[in-house]
This record gives C-alpha cells, sequence and structure tokens, in this order.
C-alpha cells in the first residue's frame, strides 16, 4: 500500500528541483500564513522551511467565503529567483504570481494577471524566454496565454489548447518541454472518486495536442485500492528518472466512503514508453508516529510553521504571555464565523489524540476541529459559580447540537480522541472515524460524546481543506497552557 508523502491537508501539490534540493508546496484556501513550502533531498522525507503567503495583503481572504481562497499552486524556478503561481479564487486577488530567491521566504507582494479568468495556473517558459501561463476555465477545454510576468499583462488573447480525454472537468494543467515534444498533464473527472491524470503533447506549447492513447495514465476510479481520488498531479526529474506528486485520500472503514484527513500528497514514478508516460504508485511506509507536545508558556511554542490561522495572522488574537498563549475572542464571531480566533494544524494520522489545557476564568473557549464554517467541532469551556462549565457542540450543515458538563473549578483539560472505524464487518463499519470528546479538571473527567466522524470528513465537508485542529476562543481571554498531538499511521 502507498501512504502519502505529505499526510493531512495538503492537496494539489507543485514541485520543483534546484540542484539537489526538492521544494513542494500545496494549497491552503482560506488559511493565513498560506501555501505552505516544503524541502527534501530525497523526495521522500519533507520538513516545512516556511509559507509563501505570510502577508494578508498577499492574497486577500477577508471576504472569500468556503470554499474560495488559495486554489492549486504552481512553483517554479528560473534563472536564480522561484516563481509560485496561483489563484486566489472567490473574490481574492485572482491570479498572482509570486517570488523569491529563497523558498522560505520572504516572498513578493505578487503581481496580478487579469487575462487568467480561470485556476489552477502552471507557468512555463517556451524557447525564447516568454512566460506562458496556462490554466483551467471550466466546463472550457484548458486555456493558454503569453504574459509579461513582470507587469502581468497579457500579450495575446488567451486561446483554448485541450479540451481533455472525454472526462468531466479538465483542470490542474502543467507543461513541460521534454525533448522534441511539449506535455500537458491535466487532471479530469473532478476531485472525487472519478479523479484521474490525462496526459496530452505536441510539437509546440500552443498545441495542437494529441492525447495519450492509455488515458487516464493515473486513477483509482473504479477499483478498491486503499488511495482514492488520484489526480492532479506535478513531474519533476530526478536523478533515477521522472517523479510524479499527485493528491489522493485514505477513505476508512469497510465502505471505503469517508476521509477524515481530505486530501493529501502522494508519490509517483514515471516510465516513458514510446514516448508517453506510464504512472504507478510509489511503495511508501506509513508515516512515522508523532508525539509533539507544545509549551505555550514558551515563545518558541508558536514559531512552529505548522500553526495556521483563518482569514488574518494569528498575531491579531493571540499573543505569548508568562502563563501561556492568550487568545483572545473580542471582536470576532465565534468558531461559525468567517474570522474565529482559532489556532490550528492539521490532524495528519488517521489515529491521533489532541489534548489542550486551558484556563478559562476570563473568557470562554477550548478545543476545535475545524473543516469549515458550518462543519466543525468544539469542546467549549468556561468559568461559572458552580465550577467549569464544558459544552460539546457538533456542527453539520446548519445543524448544531450540544452536550454540556460541570467540572471542579481550576484548570480544564479537554480531549479529542480520534480512531479509525474497523476495516471488517463489525459494527460502525461503514460509517466514518470514532471522535471522542473528554473533558477533565481535578480528578474529575467526563466523556461528553463520540461522534461518527462521517460528517467531517472530505466526503461530506465539501471545503477542499482537510481537518485543522487546535485552541480557540469566543468571548473575553482564554489562556492556553500546552497542547499535545498524538498521532500513528
Amino acid at each position: 500500500m502507498s501512504h502519502p508523502l505529505l499526510p493531512g491537508f495538503n492537496p494539489d501539490p507543485s514541485v520543483v528541483r534546484v540542484g539537489d534540493d526538492y521544494f513542494l508546496v500545496t494549497s491552503s484556501f482560506e488559511y493565513l500564513p498560506g501555501l505552505p513550502v516544503h524541502h527534501s533531498t530525497d523526495l521522500r522525507n519533507w520538513r516545512q522551511i516556511g509559507h509563501v503567503a505570510t502577508r494578508p495583503e498577499q492574497v486577500r481572504l477577508d471576504r472569500v467565503p468556503t470554499p474560495g481562497g488559495v486554489w492549486a499552486p504552481t512553483l517554479r524556478y528560473r534563472d536564480g529567483v522561484f516563481h509560485l503561481i496561483v489563484t486566489v479564487f472567490l473574490g481574492g486577488r485572482g491570479c498572482v504570481v509570486f517570488t523569491a530567491t529563497d523558498p522560505a521566504g520572504p516572498w513578493s507582494d505578487g503581481v496580478t494577471i487579469p487575462a487568467v479568468d480561470g485556476i489552477d495556473p502552471d507557468l512555463a517558459w517556451d524557447e525564447d524566454g516568454t512566460a506562458i501561463v496556462t490554466f483551467a476555465r471550466h466546463p472550457d477545454p484548458i486555456q493558454q496565454v503569453r504574459v509579461d510576468l513582470s507587469t502581468g499583462e497579457a500579450l495575446e488573447t488567451p486561446r483554448a489548447i485541450w479540451p481533455g480525454s472525454g472526462l468531466y472537468s479538465p483542470e490542474g494543467p502543467h507543461l513541460y518541454h521534454r525533448g522534441e515534444w511539449w506535455y500537458l498533464v491535466v487532471a479530469e473527472g473532478g476531485t472525487d472518486r472519478g479523479h484521474a491524470v490525462t496526459v496530452a503533447r505536441a510539437r509546440r506549447p500552443e498545441g495542437p495536442f494529441e492525447g495519450c492513447p492509455a488515458n487516464p495514465v493515473l486513477t483509482a476510479a473504479g477499483t478498491g485500492s486503499a488511495v482514492q481520488n488520484l489526480g492532479h498531479a506535478d513531474l519533476v526529474e530526478t536523478d533515477q528518472g521522472t517523479a510524479l506528486v499527485c493528491l489522493g485520500v485514505r477513505p476508512v472503514g469497510l465502505a471505503q466512503s469517508f476521509s477524515p484527513l481530505g486530501r493529501e500528497t502522494f508519490l509517483g514514478t514515471v516510465d516513458w514508453v514510446d514516448g508517453w508516460p506510464q504512472v504507478r504508485l510509489a511503495d511508501l511506509p506509513p508515516s512515522s508516529p508523532e508525539e509533539v507536545d507544545y509549551d505555550f508558556t514558551t515563545p518558541s511554542a508558536l514559531r512552529d510553521p505548522e500553526w495556521i490561522a483563518v482569514r488574518r495572522p494569528a498575531a491579531e488574537f493571540a499573543r505569548t504571555v508568562p502563563g501561556g498563549l492568550l487568545i483572545s475572542g473580542a471582536g470576532s464571531t465565534g468558531l461559525d464565523g468567517p474570522r474565529p480566533a482559532f489556532l490550528g494544524r492539521r490532524q495528519r494520522h488517521l489515529a491521533a489524540t489532541v489534548s489542550a489545557a486551558f484556563d478559562v476564568g476570563a473568557g470562554t473557549g477550548g478545543l476545535a476541529l475545524r473543516n469549515a464554517e458550518d462543519n466543525a467541532v468544539a469542546l467549549e469551556a468556561r468559568a461559572s459559580a458552580a465550577g467549569v462549565e464544558v459544552t460539546a457542540r457538533a456542527v453539520v450543515a446548519g445543524f448544531d447540537r450540544s452536550w454540556h458538563a460541570t467540572l471542579p473549578a481550576g484548570e480544564v483539560e479537554l480531549t479529542f480522541a480520534m480512531t479509525p472505524p474497523p476495516a471488517d464487518f463489525s459494527a460502525g463499519a461503514v460509517g466514518g472515524d470514532r471522535i471522542r470528546l473528554t473533558a477533565r479538571s481535578a480528578d474529575t473527567e467526563v466523556a461528553l460524546a463520540e461522534l461518527d466522524g462521517r460528517h467531517w470528513c472530505f466526503e461530506t465537508a465539501k471545503a477542499f481543506t482537510g481537518r485543522v485542529i487546535g485552541p480557540f476562543a469566543s468571548e473575553g481571554d482564554v489562556i492556553v497552557r500546552r497542547l499535545l498531538y498524538t498521532g500513528r499511521a
């Protein structure tokens, strides 16, 4: 079985090689900082080194609704400069290209390209050095236009270059010059179970393109593969030949219906036969078990690039104080709103436990698992005359259910425990994973709810993201002492 290269919410990967180093960027949608940048020297072991979008003005997410935001980047390198082209969709900046000499940042403010009025832009250069942007504009064929990257000005009218192989929604194009051919790698079939990688080639970058006789060259559609939704691929040359990164999901349970972690990044290998690519997934081992203890009484805990916030920088509502991380809910609209005072990290393992200790003497808040505004789970605590009132909330597309408990006064520890369902015919095998919500204060521990995680999976939430878990405040000031993430598989 192939396991993810980058587990958890890491869709639409784009990769580039510079010397002995590989750099990879994925989509980030409504989260800031956005466009996480990862580094590797062997294409298998990766470390996050920063983000492209670290300043709100680079992407302008304030009024971007779910599932809009930062969609499907392409990362390329030319003449000592890294280029990242992306669409900020549904109300953001549109198509924008950022540059940097160091992929860890800082990156430029970006140049917009108004002529690119679609999604999933790719960047290549023709033999004269002119930049070529190839992009998707559903339901039209794949589009292409030459541009001046310094100004964002189109040098011609965008043109259609390939309608795809005949599957639904050609998108996610990437253009490569290899030998005598220009290859166009495209995603088709939608980013669900019909997702696929297809290929066409031409003698010139603008075509005419002929499709590969063996299309699709990669798909899990109609199979019982443990990895589904394979598509949105990008190629890179290695010392051993051509490799491929793509997105996929790992559905759980007997029916393989629900994917708790959302779209993840996978690795493939490519063989060239008669001028066409033949692709297979690489057989990677499972992710290593992980245990990370964030001690928020030290400022260094917030320096981990894993931490992200929703549509605004965390510095607007969170800061380190002597007792831990202070999160202020003042001015937010709660966890359900577009700009919650929420700081999270990706769930990266199918079996994971997240526990956090809070002082809620001056506010209301706690621990949350978020796919979108209308798909979230929360454990919210507040101090009262009776002790600490804890509410578990399950929000699913407008439906909102709560469970309540009262614990002794003092610091409260809130815990989410995620467990995959059985893979046999026993009870619960056709649902999602189990999400168990518990709270503890002093010597008292209470289990408030155990939820079927199908409602907070990619197939139901449809936020295009994945689970992000962390502390939040809805009113007043909440102090987070520490947070422990443990995960396996």
